[in-house]
């Protein structure tokens, strides 16, 4: 007699191949997942990639949820029912305010690792400009999204960052009133940011992370050492320095570390959701009043360090305002990581092998990063002012000094297998 789980199995068995006939379910999972070698050095910083990819999730449902109950023609009063009359509306608002920040935090993180392992260099040059794509889009998420409360600081962020478009010479105010959509903030350019943060930027964001996952996929992921695991290949084919992505970093490296985070992140959620303005800034509990300027304006903690860089182009040049030059900084301070690439000349990929030179200049660019978003969360100064100019020299030195020094220093001798420190 034919035991029930046998039967059960068999029709299980049936049912995958006939959906395999018609759509490839157990190809893709066994090329993206199952039979997907992945270095077995893999340590803490590979971590970024899927937790960007949990909060990437978090933001949708929550957000999904949160359009339900908001309305862009009563935006602080929408926020303000969402947050006392929805049932679990302000844990939805929370979650999504908090996430925001995470998500800015791992892919920061994420980013990290790429410049310090050599994750842009050779073949993952298109690779590092579809993940710079999904940075830039998710700065404009983020932006469209921090209007939508309308409350003070918002109404008035935006202003500021809007009305940089009207320092383009020529096209410049032309520009500034096509962006709002009027002659002033209004609820014309609330309704604009609306759409682009709930349908346009956030179906872009989704189709870039495939498009990202596809192009890892197809040529491997990179690992500590900057070794080519692929180089290397038993009888059948199967690298020898690389392990099925599923189930052992699935299983053993993925799922907890998505518990910690998880973790982390709802005691954040539910004891420090503000963070002490940080993540939502007090005058963002007032209402847009465009009568009523706050004491300082600055933009939320992940956009600071470029806010800083633009206030730090204090004078005119060529005839132009300092205006003008501020945002040519800031959007080459934001650009000009997608040429890495092309301006990284040495022999070998990871910082574990570069020269001093290297890990001095990386040790540079990240301290001044970390001054610069600090210095864009203060009042602007006289000595705010010269040492913001002192960063950001020292963040563009990072790059443009890139060709000669990683081509002068010397380095360390790579293994031929990958090494499991």
């Amino acid at each position: 007699m034919e035991q029930p789980q046998g039967k059960m199995a068999q029709m299980w068995s049936g049912f995958m191949v006939w959906v395999d006939d018609r759509f490839p379910l157990t190809e893709t999972f066994e090329y993206h997942m199952s039979k997907y070698y992945a270095p077995k050095n893999f340590n803490f910083w590979y971590f970024f990639g899927i937790l960007s990819m949990i909060v990437l999730v978090i933001q949708l449902l929550t957000g999904i949820w949160l359009t339900m109950s908001y309305s862009p023609s009563d935006a602080f009063a929408s926020v303000e029912y969402i947050m006392r009359d929805v049932e679990y509306g302000w844990l939805l608002r929370y979650l999504h305010s908090t996430g925001a920040s995470a998500f800015f935090i791992v892919v920061y993180l994420h980013m990290f690792r790429g410049l310090m392992y050599g994750s842009y260099r050779q073949p993952r040059e298109l690779l590092w400009l579809i993940g710079m794509a999904i940075f830039i889009v998710l700065m404009l998420e983020g932006f469209a999204g921090y209007l939508l409360p309308w409350g003070n600081m918002s109404y008035w962020g935006a202003q500021v960052i809007i009305s940089l478009a009207g320092a383009i010479p020529f096209i410049g105010t032309d520009l500034m009133e096509w962006v709002r959509g009027d002659f002033l903030m209004s609820e014309v350019t609330l309704n604009r940011f609306f759409a682009l943060h709930v349908v346009a930027l956030p179906l872009v964001l989704v189709m870039l992370v495939f498009v990202h996952i596809v192009a890892l996929h197809h040529v491997g992921s990179n690992n500590p050492d900057g070794i080519e695991i692929k180089e290397k290949k038993d009888a059948n084919g199967i690298p020898l320095d690389g392990i099925p992505f599923h189930p052992y970093y699935t299983v053993g490296h993925d799922i907890p570390a998505t518990v910690a985070f998880l973790f982390i992140f709802c005691v954040v959620v539910f004891y420090a959701p503000e963070m002490g303005g940080y993540f939502i800034e007090k005058p963002n509990f007032e209402i847009a009043n465009p009568l009523v300027t706050p004491e300082h304006i600055a933009p939320v903690w992940y956009y600071t360090p470029f806010y800083a860089m633009l206030r730090a182009a204090t004078f005119p040049l060529l005839g132009v305002p300092a205006k003008f030059w501020g945002l040519v900084v800031m959007g080459g301070a934001i650009m000009i990581p997608c040429v890495l690439p092309w301006l990284d000349r040495s022999p070998v990929k990871s910082l574990r092998y570069k020269g001093v030179v290297s890990k001095v200049m990386l040790g540079l660019f990240i301290i001044s990063f970390f001054i610069l978003g600090y210095l864009g969360t203060i009042a602007p100064s006289k000595a705010a002012t010269a040492l913001a100019q002192v960063c950001t020299v020292l963040y563009f030195a990072y790059f443009m000094l890139m060709p000669w020094y990683t081509r002068a220093e010397r380095t360390k001798p790579v293994p031929d297998r990958v090494t499991t420190r």
